[in-house]
């Protein structure tokens, strides 16, 4: 593409309604990409020529009795941003950086609000003025952004995801209780840990601890109770947060899943071990923090106490 001339630009511009001057200024915007969404907008910011790729987000300018808006390609929660953008570039006649938003790309896209039709794009606006100065409307490139998008989120997943468990990692849980901090906190949090992972990890090697440890996550994952946040803090211990629930109730849920596990873990053998898990209970209060030592603190005490129990740290104040 970048080798074609300039008449052979303005060519292309013809074939969708496009003056030579336009189509020149098309040679801009193009000539280092394929498959963007090209359109032709006028001043006020109306699509007046669009590629026939266009189709690919739902629109067919053939079958428009009026002239869409720019803005009316995003999605509705988007739509003012664009459309200031739009009217910025347009009335100053200068060229502002890419942006992105996102579109509904389907038929139906002006009542769709389907995640799996959602798209997103990055725009660049090209003005065009007359030689006098005046805003002559603009060129606008429209480039699918979608793939890095996806990339950009699967990256996010991984870098707040335990790659064992699949559940959260400290990091994510961290953030989390920094949010409910924020909002005053109040709520419980349990930290679980499988007893004797450590002896176990030396007798039956790592693939064995590895297997007690995703059983146990899914296993947590079974119990938890709607609007419960689940995470694994490290190799062996699991937070889950638990809103809106009393300390006597979080205490009795956590005695309640310890007996449970007790009971699906049971040897079928002599052989076998004997697999327990204990609980320390905690207040989200003060700090991130403070919040977990107090939960450790009560794991402490549980399995000080001989284990398979759930306890609770003093309620002491940070100094």
């Amino acid at each position: 593409m970048a080798n074609l001339s300039l008449d052979r630009w303005g060519t292309v511009g013809m074939k969708i309604g496009l003056s030579d001057v336009e189509g020149h200024v098309l040679h801009g915007l193009l000539e280092e990409t394929s498959g963007d969404i090209v359109i032709r907008l006028d001043r006020h910011g109306f699509i007046i020529h669009a590629s026939a790729n266009i189709a690919e987000i739902g629109v067919d300018m053939s079958a428009t009795l009026l002239l869409p808006h720019i803005a009316d390609l995003a999605e509705r929660e988007h739509a003012a941003f664009l459309s200031d953008h739009v009217t910025r570039v347009l009335e100053g006649c200068s060229q502002l950086g890419w942006i992105e938003f996102p579109v509904i790309a389907c038929a139906e896209r002006n009542t769709c609000r389907e995640t799996r039709c959602q798209r997103w794009y990055a725009l660049s606006l090209r003005p065009m003025c007359t030689p006098d100065g005046t805003p002559d409307g603009a060129m606008y490139l429209m480039r699918s952004v979608q793939q890095l998008r996806s990339l950009e989120g699967e990256l996010h997943a991984r870098a707040v995801t335990d790659p064992l468990t699949g559940l959260s990692n400290r990091q994510a849980f961290c953030a989390s209780l920094r949010r409910h901090l924020a909002h005053g906190g109040g709520q419980m949090i349990a930290v679980f840990a499988v007893d004797g992972m450590r002896a176990l990890l030396l007798r039956y090697g790592q693939r064995t601890a590895d297997e007690v440890l995703w059983g146990f996550a899914k296993f947590l994952e079974t119990m938890a109770l709607p609007g419960h946040e689940l995470a694994q803090l490290d190799g062996e211990r699991f937070a889950v947060l638990l809103p809106e629930m009393s300390s006597r109730g979080a205490r009795e849920w956590a005695e309640d899943v310890l007996e449970t596990f007790a009971g699906l873990a049971a040897p079928a053998s002599a052989k076998a071990p004997q697999l327990t898990a204990s609980a320390g209970l905690a207040r989200v209060e003060c700090t991130v923090d403070w919040t977990l030592r107090e939960a450790e603190l009560g794991l402490v005490l549980a399995r000080a106490g001989g284990g398979r129990q759930a306890a609770v740290a003093g309620h002491r104040r940070a100094a």
